[in-house]
Formats: C-alpha cells, structure tokens, sequence
C-alpha cells in the first residue's frame, strides 16, 4: 500500500502557492484557519486532478492549458477569499 502514499491532487500546491501570493500582495493580516477555510474552498470549486509526481501535469500539458489553469486557480482563490470572508462576517 506504500505505494499509493505518494498520490496527491494536482492543484493543492498550486493552491497554497497562490493563497501565499495573494497574503504577500494583499497584506492580509488572517490566522491559518482563515487560510486552511479558503483553501478548502478554493479547492472544491476546481477538479480533482491526481497525479503521482508534479512533472506528470507539466509534461503532458500544452502551454495554453497550464495557463488556463493557473488562471483558474486565481480565479478559485479570489472567490474563496471573498466567500469565507463574507462568512465570517455573518457569524
């Protein structure tokens, strides 16, 4: 079963990368459970896409669709900051 341990969903880091960014440039001044909540948002509005090494995407991916992803993934952070935040500021 070790075998299996190294799976992993493609846009996870891809994710926390931008969640990181987004902190960096925006100074967003939020604890980790902020953060954890916006990635887990973030990550349910964009497909699971397992892979078992990071180049498996990279290498089988034109230019266009790595582009198309990386702006999906803005796009996913950016609702996700905006939808937990609207949360929080109804609880």
């Amino acid at each position: 079963m070790s075998a299996i341990t190294n799976i992993q969903n493609y846009y996870e880091r891809l994710v926390t990368d931008e969640i990181r960014n987004h902190v960096k440039h925006e100074g967003s001044n939020v604890d980790s459970d902020y953060l954890s909540d916006v990635a887990c948002v973030a990550l349910n509005r964009l497909p699971a896409r397992y892979i078992r090494h990071e180049v498996d995407m990279a290498f089988y991916m034109t230019q266009e669709e790595l582009l198309n992803t990386s702006n999906e993934v803005k796009h996913a952070v950016k609702e996700a900051f905006s939808f937990v935040a609207e949360r929080r500021r109804q609880s």
